[in-house]
């Protein structure tokens, strides 16, 4: 490559990292294509089902199935301290893992909160992002550790309160469930109209960051 083309800038983004990806990108889909193509035209699998480690449109490349926590239900939880999850929180097909952890709300007492998959790994993420030297990196990553557990709907929809949990959040008999969007809470049926009175007063302000 000549100096003036360097220069002139003729060798910019075009022609350099996109190139590069480009051909990157090509030379994938041949190695693809040398691997498989010969085994699809040569009949082996011709008129037989696509293993499914070779069905593309069974992939993780395929958009999952997005859930919104809305609306506020209340439950009872019964004497193995189960408590049903709305259907609508809960995939169709296949089951999801929670992350449920003990989450401390200054006057109005701890609930439980519960956190899917990408909302507990954004969690982590931004606890890593903090300083080494912060001492509350340590005191997030020792309380939430040890004051969490993953937790997984049953056939009839219910999770398990573990025990501990479910007494440092008052909870007894009956639950109040709050969506929160991208999560949702546990709450006792007695603390949350507290917690309600007081996100009413804040919302207010809130909602002029909307505008």
């Amino acid at each position: 490559m000549s100096k003036e083309k360097l220069a002139s800038g003729e060798w910019g983004y075009a022609h350099g990292w996109e190139g590069i990806v480009n051909k990157l990108c090509k030379k994938a889909k041949n190695v693809v294509d040398e691997k498989w193509g010969g085994v699809f035209n040569s009949g082996v699998l011709r008129g037989k089902s696509v293993p499914k480690s070779l069905d593309v449109n069974k992939t993780s490349m395929q958009p999952s199935e997005t859930i919104y926590y809305n609306s506020l239900f209340r439950h009872g939880v019964d004497e193995k301290r189960r408590v049903q999850i709305p259907a609508k929180w809960l995939p169709t097909e296949g089951s999801v893992e929670f992350t449920m952890i003990l989450w401390p709300k200054a006057k109005e007492g701890p609930c439980l909160r519960v956190l899917p998959p990408q909302e507990m790994a954004e969690l982590m993420a931004s606890i890593d992002a903090m300083p080494n030297s912060d001492p509350n990196k340590g005191v997030l990553k020792r309380f939430i550790g040890s004051e969490s557990v993953q937790v997984v709907a049953d056939k009839a929809g219910r999770v398990c309160l573990p025990e501990e949990m479910a007494k440092a959040a008052g909870i007894k008999d009956e639950a109040v469930l709050v969506g929160c969007l991208d999560k949702f809470e546990i709450w006792n049926p007695s603390a949350y109209p507290k917690v309600k009175a007081s996100d009413s007063v804040m919302a207010t302000e809130a909602f002029k960051l909307m505008e």
